[in-house]
């Protein structure tokens, strides 16, 4: 099936993003339930086993959907697809053996494994944080790209998005999926008119109840702002948005993260226990006051969407 029509069976024009430790799979039925694409990193199960499990829970979960006459939308999955990620290989055998219909690659160049996902008429779409990113990632033959701007919650990209896109623009007219920063239905319908297809919605679904995140972690987000966000390459060796009351939290000395070499406290002889409660979130946070069901969050976005564009026609009409 090709991406268009993949698309065409979205309400809104939103993917949930894929997020390590907090995805899984009744998040991601509920939100296709709601018209909405739902996604899961593969690398976010223990093993391979278990990301199988996950694969049969999604897949049946959105055909019983069917089965009852709804219109789900096509779930994803993200797979890593850099050298250094041991299970690519594996997860991606069973990517194939499970026909996921859309696969979100990451880090690094998904080369051969784009073929391999066309062959059995997957899609793919692929993370890309500059223009020359997305210059690879088209060469390989990916359907579309992910404009990862600054202020995305976890690893994330460092560019506005305004010239993210526009960059991007310039060398592709295809499919452009923007993440960074967005919270609601009106951001949705904003990057659009940005020119993005789609948008990419991650730290408004980590205070859902579905989600996997800790408790704590999704207090935290109800409680701060975007000034409560940290930018840092030194935790895990990318780029990557923290929150800090959990850095401080953890003992993290703000001063000394900020002129630390990237991956140097990592590679330390910390243990990761210190790390498992420091959580990642993007500039959004000052919007998200509450922690609803991923139903109520989805129909929420959908009405939000909706008069906006309707705002939106008015006020062109007026003119």
């Amino acid at each position: 099936m090709s991406l268009q029509a993949l698309l065409s069976q979205l309400e809104i024009p939103v993917i949930v993003a894929p997020m390590f430790l907090v995805s899984n799979p009744e998040l991601t039925i509920a939100a296709c339930s709601e018209g909405i694409m739902g996604s899961f990193p593969a690398h976010g199960t223990r093993s391979r086993e278990v990301f199988e499990d996950w694969l049969i829970r999604t897949r049946d979960g959105v055909q019983r959907l069917r089965d009852q006459g709804a219109r789900p939308a096509p779930f994803a999955v993200n797979l890593v697809v850099h050298a250094s990620n041991p299970r690519m290989e594996g997860d991606l055998e069973l990517c194939i053996k499970y026909r996921v219909p859309v696969v979100l690659s990451s880090k690094g160049a998904p080369g051969e494994a784009v073929k391999r996902i066309h062959d059995y008429g997957g899609v793919v779409i692929h993370d890309v944080a500059n223009q020359r990113h997305a210059e690879k990632a088209l060469e390989s033959g990916v359907d579309g790209v992910i404009a990862v701007a600054g202020g995305a919650g976890g690893h994330t990209g460092t560019i506005n998005p305004f010239a993210l896109m526009n960059e991007i623009r310039r060398i592709h007219s295809g499919i452009v999926v923007l993440a960074g920063g967005m919270t609601t239905g009106r951001d949705v319908l904003a990057a659009q008119a940005m020119g993005a297809d789609l948008a990419y919605l991650g730290t408004r679904f980590i205070a859902t109840r579905e989600s996997d995140a800790a408790e704590g972690q999704k207090q935290m987000i109800v409680a701060s702002k975007a000034t409560d966000i940290f930018f840092s390459a030194s935790i895990d060796g990318a780029p990557a948005n923290w929150m800090t009351p959990s850095l401080i939290a953890a003992g993290v000395d703000l001063d000394v993260l900020r002129t630390t070499l990237p991956g140097k406290i990592i590679s330390s002889h910390e243990s990761k226990k210190r790390w498992k409660d420091i959580w990642t979130a993007g500039h959004g946070v000052g919007n998200i006051d509450d922690i609803p069901t991923t139903v109520e969050l989805c129909r929420r976005l959908k009405a939000e969407y909706r008069a906006a564009k309707a705002s939106f026609a008015g006020a062109l009409a007026a003119e």
